[in-house]
């Protein structure tokens, strides 16, 4: 192993990635990276922790969202499915500088088809979102229906879908394509001021399968408005 590690010995018999894999007890994820089977036995090691490099869904991660700002509108020129998860979506859809208005805005068959959840500005769950970015509840609900208003324009020129859910707010996410861009609301802070991550698909990787997979049941689960 320390050969293989320093560069010394380069490992291309599927027999030696199987001694190796079996000497350090690799679990069937770790396996499969390596283009093996999994293990024979059925079992799976526990208690295991593995370098984040085995597991490359995320490539990189980014201060907060104006430092990703660039990448995000790279991806966003080109995109043809656009999902977003936000509380009101003022700067990412809704205002005329925004983050992703432009990129949406295009004609005809060019325009992306675009889903965007935000919070409902009558849930309980706005009230407490209010409260805890020391904003009123009044103000907050006034920006989500403003920006319901705004995607309604869009909606004028392409495929966009607009729903409205009561859970209180914890991820904000961003994906174009197969590119994912994800960051968080807490107490502290507004979804833009949160460190993002890019994420992209991999065989076995759960991040991005369960961020996409939780934004379409959020779906399923709200009501649509446009």
């Amino acid at each position: 192993m320390n050969e293989i590690v320093n560069g010394r010995r380069i490992v291309t018999k599927l027999d030696v990635f199987e001694r190796i894999a079996d000497g350090l007890n690799l679990p069937d994820d770790a396996r499969r990276l390596l283009g093996l089977a999994p293990r024979a036995d059925g079992q799976r090691a526990s208690g295991s922790a593995f370098d984040l490099a085995a597991f490359p869904e995320i490539v990189r991660v980014y201060s907060s969202q104006t430092s990703a700002a660039a990448e995000i509108r790279e991806a966003a020129t080109s995109a043809s499915e656009l999902d977003v998860l936000a509380v009101r979506g003022l700067g990412l859809l809704a205002l005329r500088d925004s983050l992703l208005r432009q990129h949406v805005h295009r004609a005809g068959d060019l325009a992306p088809r675009l889903r965007v959840l935000l919070l409902d500005p009558e849930s309980p769950a706005a009230e407490r979102r209010a409260a805890e970015i020391g904003e009123s509840a009044a103000s907050l609900a006034d920006g989500i229906r403003l920006a319901e208003a705004r995607l309604r324009e869009l909606s004028e020129s392409g495929q966009v879908e607009v729903y409205r859910y009561r859970t209180m707010p914890v991820w904000r996410m961003i994906r174009l394509d197969r590119t994912l861009f994800v960051g968080s609301f807490d107490t502290d802070w507004e979804g833009h001021e949160s460190a993002t991550y890019k994420v992209l698909p991999t065989p076995h990787g759960p991040l991005y399968r369960g961020w996409r997979r939780q934004f379409d049941v959020m779906v399923e689960n709200a009501e649509r408005v446009i």
